[in-house]
């Protein structure tokens, strides 16, 4: 079981992520890439992601979804993706990854890009898809940092956004906020930070993302001490997880004075993916629970609400 354990990426856990339509890409397939949602969404309707209409300069169809780093440091209940243990026979040692080395940032994103390309491809013949749109769409203006894993565990992510740079792609990071100094030494940081903040004190956040480490309530807080000193957008994301982590609107409260982000999102959780079978499916909130849990944020901080998109169950402060 000892040999099971340290094998980072078996075959298996290729083969479940490339069924559920990601691209892994490296000789130490530590990176990965999917179509977002909403690229195909805007491909095919022209509905966007909420970031294109809070955020310019956002396109949805020219954003690539990635990460640098597919394992992950925290075992949070409502994340979309498989755990090692999660399913009988599935196990194998997310951090840390025991990739002996990492590959380089140039030749990540250069194949990331190839495997985008490969994963949109059978948009071209699609009658609904405007031939213009899906050109744009093969040469992504952004880089969104934040599809599976915790990036800020790649030791290069500087270097990633510098490469990310000169191919004209502006950066987004989502980041858990465990890694603290590695946000603190960052140069360049990326054109957009966030830091995910799923719970309001330690005890919800414990139960809630099951931290493999032990300080990462402590270390998320010097993140967020850190953050009014980083000099780009920084956005905090509150996930709203109905009747687990709403009844200390006091502690986000607090969180927003210590922080002071540029933006607040407070989102609902989605009942999707492999969080189905750790989660009840009313923990998923209505809009209406999301608004009103941003109104008391808004009403104890001073932010005010500056849009509303209820297709991503979405509010955004400021």
């Amino acid at each position: 079981m000892e040999g099971a354990l340290i094998q980072p990426i078996t075959p298996e856990i290729k083969s479940l992520y490339y069924k559920q339509g990601y691209r892994l890409a490296g000789k130490h397939l530590h990176s990965a890439v999917k179509i977002c949602q909403w690229t195909k969404e805007s491909l095919r309707s022209g509905r966007v992601c909420y970031k294109e209409l809070w955020y310019p300069p956002v396109q949805s169809h020219r954003c690539m979804q990635m990460t640098p780093y597919i394992g992950c440091n925290c075992h949070c209940l409502y994340c979309w993706r498989v755990h090692s243990g999660d399913r009988e026979g599935l196990i194998w040692r997310e951090f840390p990854l025991e990739v002996g080395e990492f590959d380089e940032p140039a030749e990540i994103i250069e194949e990331l890009i190839e495997r985008r390309k490969e994963l949109l491809s059978g948009w071209k013949g699609n009658p609904r898809v405007d031939r213009r749109k899906f050109e744009e769409a093969l040469k992504p203006t952004m880089m969104t940092m934040s599809l599976t894993g915790e990036p800020t565990l790649y030791p290069r992510i500087s270097e990633l956004i510098v490469e990310a740079g000169k191919r004209n792609m502006i950066t987004f990071l989502v980041t858990n906020g465990t890694m603290p100094e590695v946000l603190e030494n960052m140069d360049p940081l990326p054109f957009q930070l966030y830091v995910s903040v799923p719970a309001p004190d330690k005890s919800t956040y414990l139960k809630i993302v099951r931290p493999l480490i032990k300080d990462a309530w402590e270390r998320l807080n010097r993140t967020l001490e850190l953050l009014p000193s980083l000099e780009t957008r920084r956005v905090l994301r509150f996930t709203v997880i109905k009747g687990w982590n709403t009844m200390n609107i006091e502690g986000y409260a607090k969180i927003v004075e210590k922080a002071k982000p540029d933006f607040i999102e407070v989102k609902a959780y989605e009942w999707v993916g492999q969080s189905k079978e750790r989660m009840p499916r009313n923990a998923m909130p209505y809009m209406e629970d999301v608004e009103d849990t941003a109104n008391k944020i808004a009403s104890l901080t001073g932010y005010e609400i500056k849009g509303k998109y209820k297709p991503s169950g979405a509010v955004l402060l400021a």
